[in-house]
């Protein structure tokens, strides 16, 4: 055992010495789990059950150092525990940050949430402002503390459990909610009884508020890897004939359109997704499709629109969301008079 501890105390005192390197690693790391996790389930589902357990081990840490103390004699230094919850931090948000960053449409308000994953990300390798700004500061470390569990959540959820996008967002934020719940009386260490019942009422509050904008949350799991209008669907071979980007009105009441799509998901996922149909930016119509996880190239899915308004021309958009209005990707045509 004190073999293991000296072991344990050397790396931690050679990784603080050189915190390039540990930034360097986790951010390998995050990129080989995102390769590895798109390529073979079965590894997916060990990162997902890896980051999971060591969050649950960061829940209960006092408790298990003082068990470890009692039953081994061994006394596990709070620096051990701080460097161990930063190379959580680090681990879980360079392990989401690709799934976020392949799926993010950048020309929409979800590229506010990927790029706050970013900037979580870079603090979190850089010591100065991660031990000298953000853990001196109680409410803004715990926020982010919070923020990592969220955000690994809805990559591991859907890969490990099999849950949809929307169930997946939901159980991620009153998980984040409810770890948050004990660290409140942290906040506040000398404050009345009476201040406790606030905070919970502003956190619910908050929470809320994510809900609202839950649309700019992009849905980690599910990648479109295309989407094609067109007059025609091969339905042998399930592909598009053609493609379409402009078109004119007469066509487009005579033939109407496909809106073939491709999205990938994990295997064993089955989700409910939306084509909407904008015209003006005003939503005209929403068709459902159900796509099963699995395949390589995405599941392949059509809707086809006939019934269009009468005065039809302008800019059109279809967009891919799921049932909880996450956006997974949209295409764009004009229709001439």
């Amino acid at each position: 055992m004190n073999k293991l501890k000296n072991l344990i105390t050397q790396f931690i005192a050679a990784m603080q010495k050189r915190p390039g390197l540990l930034a360097v690693m986790a951010f390998c790391s995050g990129v080989a789990s995102y390769v590895m996790v798109d390529r073979k389930e079965s590894f997916s589902q060990v990162i997902a059950i890896v980051l999971l357990i060591s969050w649950l081990w960061l829940i209960i840490d006092n408790w298990l150092r003082e068990k470890v103390e009692e039953r081994f004699g061994v006394a596990v230094s709070p620096n051990v525990m701080r460097f161990a919850l930063q190379m959580v931090q680090q681990e879980s948000l360079f392990f989401a940050l690709p799934f976020f960053l392949a799926v993010t449409q950048w020309d929409h308000p979800q590229a506010i949430f990927t790029s706050l994953i970013v900037l979580c990300a870079v603090v979190s390798v850089i010591d100065p402002l991660y031990y000298k700004k953000l853990a001196r500061n109680r409410t803004l470390f715990s926020v982010f503390h919070n923020f990592a569990l969220f955000v690994v959540l809805l990559v591991t959820l859907p890969i490990l459990l099999n849950l949809t996008t929307s169930q997946s967002l939901v159980i991620a934020l009153i998980t984040a909610v409810i770890v948050t719940l004990p660290s409140l009386n942290n906040l506040m260490p000398n404050a009345r009884w009476w201040r406790f019942p606030i905070l919970v009422l502003i956190l619910c509050a908050f929470s809320a508020s994510v809900w609202q904008l839950r649309s700019f949350v992009p849905p980690a799991a599910l990648r479109l890897t295309d989407i094609t209008l067109t007059h025609k669907v091969d339905l042998q071979h399930k592909k598009p004939v053609g493609s379409i980007k402009t078109l004119d009105l007469h066509t487009l009441h005579r033939e109407g359109l496909y809106s073939w799509t491709a999205v990938k998901a994990p295997r064993g996922l089955n989700e409910k997704v939306f084509h909407v149909w904008i015209h003006n930016k005003k939503e005209v119509d929403r068709i459902t499709l159900n796509i099963n996880g699995g395949r390589e190239q995405g599941y392949r899915a059509w809707t086809h629109k006939v019934n269009f308004p009468s005065d039809a021309t302008g800019k059109w958009q279809v967009k891919v969301v799921t049932e909880s209005g996450q956006l997974i990707g949209l295409t764009k045509f004009i229709v001439t008079s």
